[in-house]
């Protein structure tokens, strides 16, 4: 069977943010890994971005995914307090648009997952970018780390 493109795939380059953040996921890389593991990662080597950063549970069979860190930038932008829930139990805004779908490709992938939404004529909706990466754990992928990037 022949592997569909990534619906999510990443630009030739990243804004400076969610290139931090990459070269930080591959950092983790141990060995001939090719997704590091969610134990190594320390949000903390990232202090300026930790408002605008993103640690999503991956659950499997079935496939569900739960808020376990929102950064407090990006939780003022939402209706209600969301850490701790599944993103199939909330409603979320902006800057978190399509954020089911792409952790879902991010896991099927098992490679990270780009998102970019254009400014619209609403003062309230600038444009992003956003990136997801995958991280191991438990024999399969259950973290993904997210960053948000305003354009």
């Amino acid at each position: 069977m022949k592997r569909s493109a990534n619906p999510y795939c990443l630009p030739t380059t990243l804004t400076p943010d969610l290139a931090r953040v990459a070269d930080y996921w591959r950092g983790l890389l141990r060995g001939s890994a090719k997704i590091p593991f969610w134990d190594d990662l320390n949000l903390e080597n990232l202090p300026d971005l930790v408002p605008r950063l993103l640690l999503i549970d991956a659950f499997f069979q079935p496939e569900r995914f739960r808020f376990n860190h929102v950064g407090a930038e990006l939780q003022t932008l939402q209706p209600k307090p969301i850490t701790g829930e599944f993103l199939d139990e909330v409603s979320l805004d902006c800057p978190l648009e399509f954020m089911r779908s792409q952790c879902s490709a991010t896991v099927e992938c098992e490679a990270p997952t780009f998102y970019k939404q254009d400014a619209i004529p609403d003062p309230a909706r600038t444009a992003y970018s956003r990136l997801l990466l995958p991280m191991w754990g438990n024999g399969y992928i259950s973290m993904l780390l997210g960053v948000v990037a305003w354009e």
